[in-house]
């Protein structure tokens, strides 16, 4: 493995990998409020997964940052902590000139990773952070937003969420209206998070590739955040991409069903399983009395390779939602594991070429086509 993780730690040094989802923007507002100089990315100090250092020692070219707001937020609300985290990623990346830069399209993507840097790129989670206006989400585009995952854990109205009841049966007139406008941007739509239907309308609606930014193989692991085979199969027409997430609940089946019985405890007391700090909460408790399962770095790469059989190794990428989870698969700790997992991969056959498809290659051509198709 050692020379494996050596040939994977060169091969990430030559080809550009470009991670779809990372949470640390919210995770410092956690932390520290909305001032992204209150945080200091320049030394590791444990407290979350990312941080400069490490994006250097696990060969990250590129990263989407996500500028996340929970759910919970709506309207004026949700678009202003929207716009607060857009300014929050864009300070974050002027204050360390060395290490980071702003991206806007694949060649910004290519000319920074080329200089050493890493490519920073942001993406909008969830349809809720526009509060159902086309001009927020053109003004979201032109502060550097590129791509925006349809739903967060609930409805938005015009779109339906994997973790929420049906709503619209997928997109209403006006969900199709916010999917061409993203087309006509060059904005990436992005299908993480939404319902086997929504991704049917989408893939019906769309005219350049969809991406899923952090989502694994439903086939494998049966959690609703997770694609169907058949949505997986359709991904060589559209030319899209699915890039598979790490967190154990997507990844494992055993966590999967440990959480399903976290998530039946919290409903029989009244508390909502998809408010994400009173999840963490409710399962700091549930722990205790029930020791979780682990998932492993295997079982993503298990994952990868069914996205790969099922869609293509041109539709495969990665999307790992570092910082956006508090529990890991054993071996990918943190940001610096990612050579571990290209590591795996070389074990299973997979060549150079493919990983650097895997890595960053699939996704630059789907940023590419998507600004090919705007107008």
């Amino acid at each position: 493995m050692t020379s494996q993780l050596d040939a994977a730690t060169a091969l990430l040094s030559r080809h550009p990998l470009i991670d779809g989802h990372n949470d640390l923007p919210w995770s410092l507002r956690e932390a520290h409020g909305p001032d992204a100089y209150l945080a200091d990315l320049a030394t590791s100090d444990g407290s979350t997964h990312t941080d400069l250092p490490r994006l250097a020692q696990g060969r990250v070219g590129a990263q989407f940052w996500s500028v996340f707001v929970p759910v919970s937020l709506a309207g004026e609300a949700a678009v202003a902590t929207t716009l607060e985290q857009v300014d929050f990623v864009r300070d974050m990346i002027s204050r360390y000139p060395g290490e980071l830069e702003l991206a806007l399209t694949a060649a910004d993507v290519e000319r920074i990773f080329a200089a050493g840097k890493v490519a920073s790129l942001m993406g909008a989670e969830g349809g809720h952070s526009i509060a159902s206006s086309l001009g927020v989400l053109r003004t979201l585009y032109a502060m550097g937003v590129r791509y925006m995952t349809l739903t967060h854990n609930a409805n938005t109205g015009w779109a339906d969420s994997a973790t929420d009841e049906p709503d619209c049966g997928g997109l209403s007139d006006f969900g199709r209206q916010v999917v061409s406008e993203m087309n006509r941007l060059g904005m990436l739509v992005d299908l993480s998070h939404v319902s086997p239907a929504t991704m049917r309308a989408a893939l019906d609606t769309v005219r350049a590739p969809v991406i899923f930014s952090h989502s694994s193989a439903l086939a494998l692991c049966d959690h609703p955040r997770n694609v169907p085979d058949e949505i997986l199969a359709a991904l060589p027409a559209n030319n899209g991409v699915c890039m598979v997430n790490f967190v154990p609940r997507f990844v494992s089946q055993e966590c999967r069903d440990w959480d399903r019985e976290l998530e039946d405890d919290m409903k029989r007391r009244g508390l909502d399983p998809h408010d994400r700090a009173t999840w963490v909460e409710a399962r700091q408790e549930w722990v205790q009395d029930h020791p979780s399962p682990r998932a492993t770095l295997a079982q993503v790469a298990d994952h990868i390779e069914h996205v790969r059989e099922a869609a293509g190794v041109d539709h495969v990428g990665i999307g790992s939602d570092f910082d956006g989870t508090d529990q890991l698969p054993d071996g990918l700790a943190d940001v610096t594991c990612f050579p571990a997992l290209f590591a795996e991969l070389l074990n299973r056959g997979w060549s150079e070429a493919d990983c650097a498809r895997l890595a960053g290659g699939n996704v630059l051509r789907v940023m590419r086509d998507t600004e090919a198709a705007a107008s």
